[in-house]
């Protein structure tokens, strides 16, 4: 179980890695709604890795049978392999490759708000904002948030492949 573990949760690693950085650079000229979208799906494509892994450990190394909380278990150390790896790649991006992201990502968002707010709704939503700026702006922050929202994502893809590839051994 442990090398199918490490080897699809490197597969996916380096997938939500890849097809997060094509989507940053290639992207860079999108409107982030648009990125957000391209974002979220690269997650899922990475995330597919736990279906892959469940199913090889199922067919390649348990004769054919595994139960639904070993594919569970499985499928989250997987997740969890992507979601460190998302939520470091996030951290060196916003700190090293584009530290005025979260800046230009500030205004945008602020800006959409006073275009689709009234004026004292605007004012309400912009001091919350602002109350959690700092927040948001924390490293550790990022990091949590991002390999969190990989990690909740894997565990529903865990799920969903660990129903779906469950099987129980044929009793004679």
């Amino acid at each position: 179980m442990k090398n199918t573990v490490i080897r699809y949760g490197i597969y996916s690693a380096i997938t939500i890695c890849v097809l997060a950085l094509a989507g940053w650079f290639l992207g860079k000229n999108l409107d982030y709604s648009i990125q957000e979208v391209i974002g979220y799906t690269g997650m899922v494509v990475s995330l597919l890795f736990v279906f892959f892994g469940i199913k090889h450990f199922r067919d390649k190394e348990n004769n054919g049978t595994v139960s639904f909380g070993k594919a569970l278990l499985i499928g989250v150390l997987i997740s969890l392999i992507a979601a460190l790896a998302f939520g470091i790649l996030d951290v060196i991006y916003i700190k090293y490759i584009n530290p005025d992201f979260m800046t230009e990502y500030y205004s945008h968002y602020v800006e959409e708000l006073r275009q689709t707010l009234s004026e004292a709704d605007f004012k309400v939503e912009y001091e919350k904002l602002e109350a959690q700026k700092e927040m948001f702006s924390n490293t550790f922050f990022s990091f949590l948030l991002m390999a969190a929202t990989v990690f909740i994502i894997g565990f529903i893809i865990s799920l969903i492949s660990a129903l779906v590839l469950q099987r129980k051994p044929i009793q004679n």
